[in-house]
């Protein structure tokens, strides 16, 4: 039960880390092909990530002691679980839920029940080619136990049983059948034809734009601070490894350099780009209005946030008095707009021409 439970829960860590990390580009990607970000749509995506990665934590967790291993046997013979379920009737004091080879059998295919589901509503895919996809990844998972994960090990420590292969790909036939329970508007990314129209700006839009850019610039700032981490550990400068203040340092002012690079040259930050906004207009040149629009919003909160000391507790007021102008300001333009005496619109309004 320990091991079950072990086996989840990294499957959960796993899969909300790959979201947290596809996050920006997910909401860029939902902009460009449907004109908007649906959370009920990324939370299936998520869902996805993390059943992806219970697959691979099933199929590979936990590794033997190599010196432990004993060599499991194979299975080549079709329908041969049909035995072994004709065999539960004469087992006197055990129901057919209970037994050992129905239970297999069920989990089997349940296993890829989500398979099927997901190819269909998230891909737009049909019957066919959740048996295609089912049956693959099954003998890939099948494939890489037969092999003692690809040759690792000196044979294979779980058993290699063409029966699951059968099991799994019924279990995606049937999850694709059970997607047709959701309605097909909701099926696949397609391209909306009104994607590239202008929509409105709205609060959540832009707090959505801010979100992105907190999440983006924190996941730049820790790559660059472990690179950093492993080029001292490479010279031996194991002290400052175990420090690792410069390595926040060198990570803080990437994420700023990087999001003061991207300002200056396209008048928007990442998480505008990502949900298709821009800053336009007023009476300043874009030499002076997209620093100050930096200094205001994104790059103001990173400058405050590196600093040492009580200014962690100025960048939260910051943050949170960024969050009021959003709803203050008009077209929604925040502290960024303010400071630029810019105006906050659709990325897709047609350019108006000096």
């Amino acid at each position: 039960m320990d091991e079950q439970i072990f086996r989840g829960a990294l499957a959960v860590t796993l899969g909300v880390v790959v979201g947290v990390l596809l996050f920006v580009p997910f909401v860029a990607l939902s902009y460009r092909r449907r004109g908007g970000f649906g959370l009920g749509r990324f939370a299936l995506w998520v869902a996805t990530l993390v059943y992806l990665m219970a697959i691979w934590t099933y199929t590979l967790l936990p590794l033997p002691d190599p010196e432990t291993i004993r060599c499991a046997g194979v299975n080549l013979d079709p329908f041969a679980f049909i035995d072994d379920l004709r065999g539960t009737t004469g087992r006197p004091g055990r129901g057919a839920l209970n037994d050992p080879a129905v239970l297999q059998l069920l989990l089997n295919v349940l296993l890829f029940v989500p398979l099927g589901f997901f190819l269909r509503v998230l891909g737009g895919r049909g019957i066919l080619f959740a048996l295609l996809v089912g049956l693959g990844v099954s003998a890939l998972v099948e494939t890489t136990q037969l092999t003692g994960v690809w040759w690792l090990y000196p044979c294979a420590y779980r058993v290699f049983d063409v029966d699951d292969l059968l099991a799994n790909t019924v279990g995606a036939l049937l999850g694709s059948v059970l997607a047709l329970l959701v309605p097909r508007r909701h099926w696949g990314t397609p391209r909306f034809a009104d994607a590239e129209e202008p929509r409105p700006v709205t609060s959540g839009r832009r707090y959505l734009a801010m979100a992105c850019d907190v999440l983006a610039a924190w996941i730049t700032g820790v790559a660059a601070g472990v690179k950093f981490q492993v080029v001292l550990y490479v010279l031996g400068a194991d002290a400052a490894v175990q420090d690792g203040t410069a390595a926040g340092i060198v990570g803080s002012a990437t994420a700023i350099v990087v999001w003061l690079i991207v300002v200056l040259v396209t008048g928007r930050t990442i998480g505008d780009i990502a949900v298709q906004l821009r800053f336009t207009g007023g009476p300043l040149p874009p030499a002076l209005a997209r620093p100050l629009r930096f200094a205001g919003g994104i790059g103001g909160y990173l400058v405050l946030l590196a600093l040492p000391g009580a200014w962690g507790l100025v960048a939260a007021v910051f943050a949170v008095g960024s969050a009021v102008l959003v709803l203050t300001t008009p077209d929604r333009r925040g502290l960024p707009g303010l400071m630029s005496g810019q105006r906050l619109v659709d990325a897709r309004e047609p350019r108006v021409e000096p």
